[in-house]
């Protein structure tokens, strides 16, 4: 959800934090209003999605969770987290930590962690987005937050430009239902339209199969719904956390004989992607990275994904 800055954020009001005065605006969030500095040093982001923004608008966050991978960080993200400190996970962020960083803003999301939000205000002014999926909302909201719109402006309009590329360049392919399958431990999802990846696919102007053509992130499914996961093609992904168990759940289904049978499988239009960039991290780096997955597969050059922090 983008919630905007408030009529009343025009306002330059001098606060006194920590011995150093700033300009303040109020922001319309998640979870009520927040009078935030106007140009944050010491940012803490609570998500990878608001990380990924942060980087992305040229801002490094002093700490953030450790990625759902990656050692810490999900490898897409290069180097550019280094010096960041790892705030343990999204679903355990260390308040205490938080609070040692010293920070001037923070940035979560009501979904992960509303429950710690009155902890994470008394530390430092506190905005949230609502939850996961919409990620050029939440982008959007981010850049208003941390007073770089102009930025935010530019590394949307960069990944529509790809965006456009991409449509341009699918030629008889354009339009083609895609099918997203994903393996975790214990369990294989249908991703949904509401997803980041949804987003994404959606923006390129892909359909999807009738299972997947629904609001949501994902629907839980079991191997008697493998018919359910044809399609022009199927993209599929695996998390697993080291112990071999999402990729035991991979191989039962794409063992079973119902798999072989899909249309897609026969005629050899199913890739193998990372579930880092489709469906954990949901942020501006991953959504580059599934566009050049896209234009890798339907052979499309696109022009180069370029942030602030480029």
């Amino acid at each position: 959800m983008h919630s905007g800055i408030l009529a009343s954020a025009v306002l330059s009001i001098s606060i006194l934090t920590g011995g150093v005065a700033f300009a303040g605006q109020v922001i319309d969030h998640a979870m009520g209003t927040t009078e935030v500095p106007d140009a944050p040093l010491r940012v803490i982001t609570l998500t990878n999605e608001t990380t990924e923004a942060a980087l992305a608008l040229g801002v490094t966050p002093v700490g953030a969770p450790q990625s759902w991978y990656g050692d810490p960080w999900y490898p897409h993200l290069g180097d550019r987290l280094d010096g960041t400190e790892v705030l343990g996970t999204e679903l355990a962020v260390n308040v205490e930590l938080v609070a040692a960083l010293e920070p001037d803003l923070i940035i979560g999301s009501r979904k992960r962690d509303e429950e710690i939000y009155g902890q994470l205000s008394a530390i430092a002014p506190t905005v949230f987005i609502e939850g996961l999926g919409a990620w050029k909302d939440n982008f959007a909201f981010v850049s208003d937050v941390l007073n770089r719109e102009t930025e935010g402006e530019a590394a949307l309009a960069n990944y529509e430009n790809r965006v456009e590329a991409l449509k341009d360049g699918l030629g008889d392919n354009a339009g083609e239902s895609l099918s997203v399958v994903r393996f975790v431990p214990g369990q294989t999802y249908l991703y949904l339209k509401g997803s980041f990846l949804g987003h994404v696919l959606a923006d390129a102007g892909f359909t999807r199969p009738p299972q997947q053509d629904a609001d949501g992130l994902s629907l839980a499914v079991g191997r008697e719904s493998i018919p359910d996961m044809d399609g022009d093609r199927i993209f599929w992904l695996t998390y697993d956390t080291g112990d071999g168990k999402g990729d035991a759940m991979a191989e039962e289904f794409l063992s079973d004989p119902l798999w072989s049978r899909l249309s897609a499988v026969k005629d050899g239009r199913v890739y193998e992607v990372d579930d880092g960039v489709w469906a954990t991290a949901g942020g501006w780096f991953a959504s580059q990275e599934m566009l050049d997955d896209l234009a890798d597969v339907y052979g499309v050059e696109l022009p180069p994904a370029e942030a602030a922090s480029d």
